[in-house]
């Protein structure tokens, strides 16, 4: 496939690196390449299969408004742009193009998300529950994406919210615990990433499960069918 990964911080260079390992061709715009979604005209568009987006919450959504106008396929691995899903979706339903967006593309995280969903039960047994959340202190949005999504499991689950805590410090790829605690015992449940290896490996496989698919997707919906 042809992929354009917009952003060139060192996830989206990982992408790229692991789109050419699977034989894709690939291009890469920065953040001056294409300010204000200035390159995701049609003609820009044109020889694109699928559009993988890694840049910031502002950047996302009207970079994801341009490839959905060009109704061109995205990824969007970008965080902190939420509450423009409903919006988005109607915009995706309405081109018949496709639309894939996750909180984390990590295999690891999603099985930990589904995890997150059983042990959140604990909240109607006297427990009391808090998620941790640790990223490098250059990453833009707090909490995090995958913070919120595991806070959005547990209530759905539990049937109450539980506080997210969030550090910015170092370089840390990205740390997320679930802890619930009653007077008998304590449970402790981690997911620690040792790179963005992970990220960028769902990404891509993301991107080749969306092409020649319709429709609005989350992550965590679909990655067994990578």
């Amino acid at each position: 496939m042809n992929l354009l990964i917009l952003g060139r911080g060192k996830t989206g260079y990982l992408v790229a690196e692991v789109a050419r390992a699977r034989r894709h061709h690939v291009r890469v715009l920065s953040a001056a390449e294409n300010a204000g979604s200035s390159a995701l005209t049609p003609d820009g568009l044109a020889t694109a299969d699928v559009v993988i987006d890694f840049t910031t919450p502002t950047a996302a959504v009207a970079n994801a408004e341009a490839c959905i106008r060009a109704k061109k396929h995205i990824v969007v691995g970008t965080t902190g742009w939420y509450d423009q899903v409903p919006r988005l979706r109607e915009m995706v339903l309405s081109a018949q193009t496709g639309f894939l967006y996750g909180s984390n593309f990590s295999i690891g995280v999603n099985l930990f998300f589904e995890i997150a969903a059983t042990a959140g039960a604990a909240l109607k047994f006297d427990y009391s529950g808090q998620i941790f959340e640790r990223h490098h202190e250059h990453k833009k949005d707090a909490p995090s994406g995958t913070a919120i999504t595991i806070q959005k499991i547990v209530r759905e689950s539990g049937g109450q919210e539980v506080e997210i805590v969030s550090f910015r410090e170092g370089d840390a790829v990205g740390m997320h615990e679930l802890v619930f605690n009653s007077s008998a015992d304590r449970i402790y449940l981690c997911h620690d990433a040792k790179s963005r290896q992970g990220f960028a490996e769902g990404a891509v496989r993301a991107s080749e499960w969306l092409a020649g698919k319709t429709g609005f997707y989350e992550f965590r919906e679909v990655w067994r069918e990578l």
